[in-house]
Order: structure tokens, then sequence, then C-alpha cells
């Protein structure tokens, strides 16, 4: 039985993977105090009904609640269930919009402002994001994205035979995204937006391609590249990871982080490893 730990900002997109999980037959609580986490996997494990898992959900509304949750954690482990930490986060800017959107009151500081509370909160938060599993970053993502990223993700953790590569360009002018395990900045290579004839097009067009492809620094980057993929993937299926995201950053992930994500899809091909690629900020460039 896997035991799901959903935290992270208010406004991320946490209520959204609870009622995807549900779907899914997990058995979800929203808002338990800590404490409380090892008695409820208890009483599920003895329950007659079969679930594939729990997720139990903390944050901010917790107050003192979520404190001493490293010694929760470690009792549930010591009792041979592993806790996988799921962490929701977007950017401040998205997180202010949702609020406004929505007009409600932070619940960190609901006598301050917004971004006070996301200030405050992020600072509560900062432990458990670092012991996270897996950080989800929601900034770009409408409800539908979202419930279909947790699912995609959960199923992809749960087979540990075979590991799903994220890989993924993107614009730095956009932000770094945040779920990124590695990533690659580009912008060393020769930019095709300052080609007239090229600018208007993406990475997905031949000669794009071509124009970054022929560029001798280019073979040489990718010769190193790939053989620093090929010794961390091995290294992290060792340690059991399942689920390993790729992000490889231009200026504005139009051009260059686009071509390079298209050629090393042909790296990955045969490594018996279950691949999915997205261009995030392609269109906004």
């Amino acid at each position: 039985m896997r035991i799901l730990v959903i935290t992270g900002l208010s406004g991320s997109g946490k209520s959204t993977a609870v009622r995807a999980l549900e779907d899914e037959g997990y058995f979800c609580i929203d808002n338990l105090p800590v404490q409380l986490f090892p008695t409820i996997i208890d009483l599920v494990r003895k329950a007659d009904e079969k679930v594939p898992g729990v997720a139990l959900v903390i944050d901010i509304r917790g107050r003192d609640f979520i404190k001493g949750y490293e010694k929760v954690f470690q009792e549930i482990n010591e009792s041979g269930l592993a806790v996988e930490i799921i962490f929701f986060d977007a950017t401040d800017e998205v997180l202010i919009r949702r609020f406004s959107e929505t007009r409600r009151r932070h619940p960190a500081l609901e006598s301050e402002s917004v971004p006070d509370g996301i200030r405050h909160e992020r600072e509560q938060l900062a432990g458990l994001r670092l012991l996270a599993t897996l950080v989800l970053d929601t900034s770009e993502l409408n409800v539908h994205q979202l419930k279909e990223l947790v699912l995609s993700r959960i199923k992809g953790e749960s087979g540990a035979r075979r590991m799903t590569v994220h890989l993924q360009s993107f614009g730095y002018r956009f932000g770094i995204p945040l779920e990124s395990d590695l990533v690659m900045d580009v912008r060393f290579l020769p930019n095709p937006h300052f080609v007239p004839e090229l600018k208007p097009f993406t990475g997905l067009d031949s000669t794009v391609r071509g124009f970054v492809m022929e560029k001798p620094e280019t073979a040489q980057f990718l010769d190193r590249f790939k053989a620093l993929l090929d010794f961390l993937i091995l290294a992290y299926q060792r340690e059991g990871k399942s689920y390993l995201t790729i992000s490889i950053g231009c200026t504005g992930g139009r051009h260059r982080s686009v071509s390079l994500v298209e050629e090393l899809q042909t790296f990955f091909a045969g490594k018996g490893l279950t691949l999915k690629v997205s261009h995030r900020d392609m269109e906004k460039g």
C-alpha cells in the first residue's frame, strides 16, 4: 500500500490532485494533524476493503499540527511502509493571480497581504520541500493538465522496472521548471533568433534544426552530454528513481532547446525507458 503525503503552497493545486487520487481509489484525508497519520494508516491496513494507497494532505492550515512530521515519517517507514512526499508549487505571480481570481484570503497570514502570506508559507514549508520525493510546478497547468500530470507521475513511479523520462525544452526568460531533476543551459550555442530567415520558425523546423545541429560546438556538446546521461540514468535506476525530468533551456525556449530535445529523442530510443517530450515555452517566444 502506497503512502502519499500531499503538501505545498496554498493555491498550487493540491485539491485537484486529491480528487484525481480519489478517482483512482486512494483513501484521502485533507488537513489531518500529522500526529494522526500512523493511526489512520493502521486503520486502513486493517480494513477489509483493499485500497491502492493512502493520500494525506498537510499544509499551512495545520499550523502547529505540522510540527514533528520528520519523527512521524520515520515511524511510518519503520513499520515497513515508505512515505512518498509530493510537494506542489507555483510561482508567486501565479499564486497571487489565483487568489485574486477567487477573492480568497491567504490562510497563512489572513490579516496580511497575499504576497506576505505566500512568503511566510514558503518559509514554513521549506523543510517539507527538501524532503519531497517529487516537486510539481503547476504554474502553467490548467485543472485538466494538472490531473493528468499527477496520475502520470503516480503511475510512472509505481513501476520500478521502467524509468519514465520527461525531456522538455524551456526558455530562461520564463523561469526554470521547478520540477526539473537535471537542467542544461544551451545558450552558448549560436542563436537562430538572430538569423532573419530562421527567426519566425521553431526548433521543430528542419532548417532551424539543421542550423543548430551543423555547428561543431553542438556535436561536441551532445557527445559529452549523452555520455553524462548514460552514466546518470544507470546510477538513478540503481537508486530506485523511476521518474526523471530533464530540462534543456535556451533564452526563449523556441529554437536551440527545442532542436536539442528533438535530437535527443533518438538517443533515448531502445534504452527501455518510457519517454515523454514537451516544449514548454516554444509558442511564447
